[in-house]
């Protein structure tokens, strides 16, 4: 799997950890501690992967590339 940015963030409004990989939109995934919502983002960005192959649609290249930032 190509390095595709993640970004993660506290959903103040599901009180759940929710992680994004903004070049394969949309595909997120949630949960309760940051590394949960990556885990589970990791099976979300495999899955739209292979969907999207199967369907013949073009895999994105990597284009994003937040900095980081580290915030508690």
């Amino acid at each position: 799997m190509k390095n595709y940015a993640v970004i993660v963030y506290w959903s103040e409004a599901d009180n759940v950890w929710i992680a994004e990989a903004p070049d394969l939109e949309p595909c997120a995934a949630h949960g309760s501690t940051r590394e949960q919502a990556v885990a589970e983002l990791q099976v979300a960005m495999q899955a739209w992967l292979e969907v999207a192959q199967e369907n013949g649609r073009p895999i994105p290249e990597p284009r994003y590339r937040p900095s980081t930032v580290a915030a508690e």
